[in-house]
């Protein structure tokens, strides 16, 4: 019985993760990625209009979520307006490197979550993000954060599954990831993933991966 109890208690973690604890990137809850949502879906999102969604298009890749709310107060929504947009479109946050203005972004942060977040780097898992910030705001909170974020893919390490959770990376780019291994330098993956999608989405793919 007491076996028993581990082994569901050890499910259940997994579980309230959204999936794998290898995830690279945190498992949406129903928030799209910004800089790959379709128009038809930023188009019932709050705060937008016709012409911000063309606009917000073009404006893409954002590099950070910082870039993307700056695009979104020159469009004249209020930051409750575009706070209200974050709850279901986001840029993603590197878990190891955000700065607390990126932090601050995040639906349910606030500067506890600024303290916490860096507190415990570097983030390795999203076991760890579950346990340490869990403390805080319970399993289900942690989860609701974790979408927002992302802990960098090894490029010379990382699984398919790894690789699948970075938005619109699908089968291609994990044939092409592993392919060019060992990679050496941002300048290679730009090179070789370029030949495959322009540089402007070797760029985004590229903010979501390291070379260790």
């Amino acid at each position: 019985m007491r076996l028993l109890s581990i082994a569901t208690a050890a499910f259940c973690l997994v579980v309230t993760l959204g999936g794998p604890v290898n995830a690279q990137v945190g498992k949406s809850m129903g928030v799209m990625d910004a800089n790959t949502a379709p128009e038809k879906e930023l188009l019932t999102m709050p705060g937008m209009t016709p012409a911000i969604v063309t606009g917000l298009i073009e404006k893409r890749p954002f590099a950070s979520i910082t870039d993307l709310h700056a695009f979104l107060l020159g469009q004249k929504l209020t930051q409750a307006q575009a706070m209200a947009f974050y709850e279901k479109a986001f840029v993603h946050i590197n878990l190891n490197t955000a700065a607390p203005e990126e932090i601050l972004l995040v639906p349910g942060a606030g500067k506890r979550m600024v303290h916490e977040f860096d507190e415990y780097r570097p983030w390795k898992t999203y076991a760890q993000f579950s346990k340490e910030i869990g403390k805080y705001v319970g399993q289900d909170g942690a989860a609701k954060l974790a979408q927002y974020t992302f802990i960098p893919v090894r490029l010379n390490t990382a699984t398919d599954e790894d690789i699948l959770t970075i938005p619109n990376a699908g089968p291609r780019m994990v044939r092409e990831f592993k392919e060019y291994r060992p990679w050496k330098t941002k300048e290679q993956f730009l090179k070789e993933i370029g030949k495959y999608v322009g540089p402007k989405e070797t760029e985004r793919l590229w903010r979501y991966v390291t070379i260790d």
